[in-house]
């Protein structure tokens, strides 16, 4: 897989392109703190361990997922991502607890490290902690381009799929429509090109794709860049 980056000055300008996450801090409560009560649209309550092969970013650089070394995708808010990060590497083998989505992906809300007993729980929002200034997300995105195989389909709460994982970790990300739209190329084993705008560091790479399709045959996804605010 090739990769390519240019820093854009503009960047901010693509936020409309990104889910928003505002999340409060995670925090590290004691073992005995409860699990938040699941979402509304969440799956069949579940209690598992695996072992952490790969952390996954999203296109805001944001640490929001893992892959497992048997292949599964746990997925949990951007805001647990830095204290789980300082809390567990690559190789541990953690319990995780939270549910598993109509796509069959697991959205953690507590994460243990069965090793040194750390864990990291997704907290409720402080009361009256402001969300991130609007005009600071997608500030640090830069254009990338990627391409190689499909080693996950990654999909939406409701089982809809909304992006790819790489084989060599690379995140690209889709909204539901555009997804359904490349039917053939969203699928385990496909070889994807894309390009688009987000960001790369220490844990991988991640972008909102703007263009996609199969290599050398690039279909553009938007008519133009949304105008800065």
């Amino acid at each position: 897989m090739q990769s390519t980056s240019k820093p854009l000055s503009r960047a901010v300008c693509l936020a409309a392109f990104l889910a928003a996450s505002a999340g409060c801090l995670a925090q590290t409560p004691p073992m005995a703190a409860p699990v938040p009560p699941p979402p509304a649209d969440a799956g069949a309550a579940a209690t598992t361990q695996v072992t952490v092969a790969r952390f996954l970013t999203n296109p805001d650089g944001d640490v929001d997922g893992f892959l497992t070394t048997d292949g599964a995708l746990v997925h949990f808010p951007p805001h647990m991502g830095a204290q789980l990060t300082s809390a567990v590497r690559s190789g541990d083998v953690v319990q995780i607890s939270g549910w598993r989505d109509a796509g069959g992906n697991f959205t953690a809300q507590r994460i243990a490290d069965t090793n040194s007993g750390q864990q990291v729980v997704d907290q409720p929002p402080m009361p009256g902690a402001p969300p991130p200034p609007r005009e600071l997300r997608g500030a640090g995105l830069s254009r990338l381009s990627a391409q190689g195989r499909v080693a996950h389909v990654t999909t939406a709460p409701r089982g809809e799929p909304d992006g790819v994982i790489l084989a060599d970790g690379t995140v690209i990300k889709l909204t539901p429509p555009v997804a359904q739209q490349f039917a053939a190329l969203v699928q385990t084993g496909a070889t994807v090109s894309a390009q688009g705008y987000g960001t790369r560091n220490q844990y991988g790479t991640a972008m909102q794709a703007t263009a996609f399709g199969s290599p050398g045959k690039l279909t553009q996804l938007y008519d133009r860049v949304p105008p800065m605010p």
